[in-house]
């Protein structure tokens, strides 16, 4: 069995809890962060929904060097646009994904700022600690600024208060 085949159906399963936190934004709550150190609501759910582009940059690239890499923040409009920019990136990394061979696992991957590495190792870890847990980590932050201005918690590996998942 082909490595991607094995990761194929954790990412479809990331994405779609990823999907579901992100619906609910609340649309009028983009100002909100819990610390003066945190990240606004409002910038924290773009990168949530924009880190697909992330996944399609280390699979389909030997590295990435943040500067110049001209990756332009998305402005947060509505959940709606959250979803639509998840959605277009997910099926882009999805594809991806798909093309990526057994040997490109093991190739090296870089990622840097201004030629200074931040990451480097093979394409694998990178795809795993920069891409799925970066996105998981990320998710799991807006999962607590909901829980903080009301809005319902999705469950994800279990049930939350607000979706028992039938228990």
């Amino acid at each position: 069995m082909a490595i991607r085949d094995l990761l194929l159906k954790e990412f479809d399963e990331e994405m779609k809890k990823t999907r579901t936190a992100l619906e609910r934004v609340p649309p009028d709550k983009g100002d909100f962060a819990p610390h003066p150190k945190s990240t606004p609501l409002k910038k924290l759910a773009p990168h949530v929904a924009q880190l697909t582009g992330f996944g399609v940059a280390i699979l389909t690239a030997p590295g990435l060097d943040f500067s110049t890499a001209g990756m332009k923040p998305l402005v947060f409009e509505s959940p709606a646009q959250l979803v639509r920019a998840l959605d277009e990136g997910s099926a882009e990394a999805r594809r991806a994904l798909q093309n990526t061979s057994d040997e490109a696992w093991t190739q090296p991957w870089t990622l840097s700022f201004a030629g200074k590495p931040i990451f480097e190792g093979s394409r694998f870890m990178a795809y795993r600690e920069m891409f799925i847990n970066h996105i998981v980590h990320h998710r799991a932050q807006l999962g607590v600024y909901l829980r903080l201005v009301g809005a319902p918690v999705p469950a994800t590996y279990g049930p939350s208060a607000d979706d028992t998942l039938g228990f």
